[in-house]
């Protein structure tokens, strides 16, 4: 790949490093420049642009992530499309982020221009979160490069989700003299809690005093109920291998796997079994929801991963935990990693469907039938196989017949008493009607009936504030098309418009925040406002009035 300034009349099929605006001329940077933008930008009077430009055997960085990455996602890790040149990858279920580390290194280490980065191995994930991400550094990137990542993914994936399952759960505690009741019953609403933000429940719970004699037929009467998993907690720590706690698990007829183990708090944890039930003494630590080694060794077993001897002994890096300063409940801790773990943005849909189609004379466009379909029935199909959820379809204009239209999809309407002073009356109700924990919406006209799901997925996978995209644009052959999808940030601007307009005032105040995404069907530019517009389309669809 050839990378640097050269004269715009020969930058014609380059993509631009940088963005320009010129004026009303505006140009993102990732563009591929078009015969079109070369002569605007002369008219302009630019002289030069910094670009790139591939060369044989070169590919652009969407085709190389597009190619690398189904590879390298296991079970429950489902694959984003590729934009400016990122592949995001999203647990499908709740569970243990489980990688392989040195073969991750590996990947990494071939060469600087595609770069891997994941969760910390054994992260709890929940659904829809960010567990890795796969990102081609330049423009584009040698077919060698990617030949030589494809030969260090052979054979099984780099990384997976091992789901939680569902684990019937009993708990038996012992007592000392003074020990308190309400402690033992504290103990048994803390581990209700750390179990269920888990997926798993606690069934039974028993208590005894702490002698080997009184607790071996509990556990025994516990495997048998059936548990999944028997956990115990004792009066006093286990001090040895000949303890209390020990000594019960081996009368019953168990086996003692492991003592001990290098995490602080957590050090004198017991790893049992009788048969094939998992019977774990409790460190004492485990009477509190604070984070300790106990956590890490229950979630590898909810999520039926190996926890025995020598998955406890490697531990021991990160193990260090009793200076974190602050280590929240189980259930507020998960609240919170959910808030703020990266995760795939939280999308609404907003349809715009109230207009009066003052230009189609007396039909009302959106109930023409194309192809055996309502037009606006077959845009909110098409909006509802998209990731965007929830869809919201603002009405207004012959509201029973629109909503008819729609009869049996899993849509919310709202209506929109005002539809008769102009678009943007539309546009403030359905904004109204989102979610509060929605990150954005994407905005689309009832009258688009070409648009696809998979259109509006690529636009909600290029949204990322972040990285300058909190507004997403389809082009097509360059030109600017709908739907759009809008960030938060900018609702508040959105209803302040007025009159028959949507966004586009917004969009054009903040240029540095847009992002295009270059589409591969016409459907983002063909709207029906004319029956010049609906008889263009009925040479191409079956259809009636």
């Amino acid at each position: 790949m050839k990378f640097g300034e050269i004269p715009v009349e020969s930058a014609a099929g380059a993509v631009l490093a940088h963005s320009l605006r010129f004026g009303s001329l505006s140009l993102r940077k990732g563009r591929r420049l078009t015969a079109e933008n070369v002569a605007a930008l002369k008219a302009a009077g630019c002289a030069s642009v910094v670009a790139a430009r591939l060369e044989p055997g070169d590919v652009e960085e969407n085709g190389a992530a597009a190619e690398l990455a189904p590879a390298l996602a296991g079970r429950f890790v489902k694959v984003g499309p590729a934009f400016t040149g990122r592949v995001n990858f999203f647990a499908e279920v709740s569970g243990l982020f489980v990688i392989e580390r040195d073969r991750i290194d590996r990947f990494n280490l071939i060469d600087e221009t595609i770069t891997l980065g994941t969760l910390e191995p054994f992260s709890v994930v929940a659904p829809k979160q960010i567990v890795a991400t796969l990102k081609v550094i330049p423009f584009a990137v040698s077919s060698a490069s990617i030949a030589a990542r494809r030969a260090a993914t052979e054979g099984t994936p780099l990384f997976t989700v091992a789901a939680f399952a569902a684990k019937r759960v009993i708990l038996i505690q012992t007592r000392l003299p003074g020990l308190k009741e309400s402690i033992l019953d504290k103990t048994v609403e803390t581990t209700r809690e750390r179990l269920a933000t888990l997926g798993s429940a606690l069934v039974g719970e028993r208590r005894c005093d702490h002698r080997a004699g009184e607790l071996a037929p509990l556990i025994g009467e516990a495997v048998r109920e059936p548990a999944d998993l028997v956990l115990v907690a004792g009066a006093s720590a286990i001090l040895d291998r000949r303890d209390v706690i020990p000594a019960a698990i081996e009368k019953a007829g168990g086996t003692i796997e492991h003592f001990g183990m290098p995490v602080d708090p957590g050090n004198l944890m017991l790893m049992g079994r009788l048969g094939a039930v998992p019977v774990l003494g409790l460190p004492g630590c485990a009477r509190s929801p604070k984070s300790n080694g106990f956590d890490w060794v229950l979630r590898r077993l909810l999520a039926d991963l190996p926890a025995g001897p020598a998955e406890i002994m490697r531990m021991g890096v990160g193990g260090l935990l009793t200076d974190i300063p602050s280590r929240p409940l189980p259930r507020a801790q998960a609240a919170a990693e959910a808030d703020t773990a990266p995760r795939a943005p939280r999308i609404a849909a907003i349809v715009l469907a109230a207009g009066q189609s003052r230009r189609m004379g007396t039909l009302n466009k959106l109930t023409i039938d194309i192809d055996g379909k309502p037009m606006l029935r077959r845009v909110v199909e098409a909006v509802a196989a998209s990731a965007a959820k929830p869809v919201i379809v603002v009405t207004g204009h012959e509201r029973e017949h629109v909503e008819a239209a729609l009869a049996g999809l899993s849509v919310e309407t709202v209506f929109n008493p005002d539809y008769a002073e102009g678009l943007s009356t539309s546009l403030k109700r359905g904004l109204t009607s989102l979610p509060a924990t929605a990150d954005g919406a994407v905005i689309c006209l009832g009258d688009m009936p070409l648009v696809r799901g998979h259109d509006l997925d690529q636009l909600v996978a290029a949204f990322n504030p972040v990285e300058g995209r909190a507004i997403v644009v389809p082009t097509r052959r360059g030109k600017r098309g709908n739907p759009v999808v809008i960030g938060k940030a900018f609702f508040a601007e959105l209803a302040g418009i007025g009159g028959d307009i949507g966004a586009r005032d917004v969009i054009a105040a903040h240029p540095e925040q847009v992002g295009e995404v270059e589409m591969d069907g016409d459907g983002v530019l063909t709207d029906i406002d004319t029956p010049q517009a609906l008889a263009k389309l009925a040479r191409t669809a079956k259809m009636s009035a």
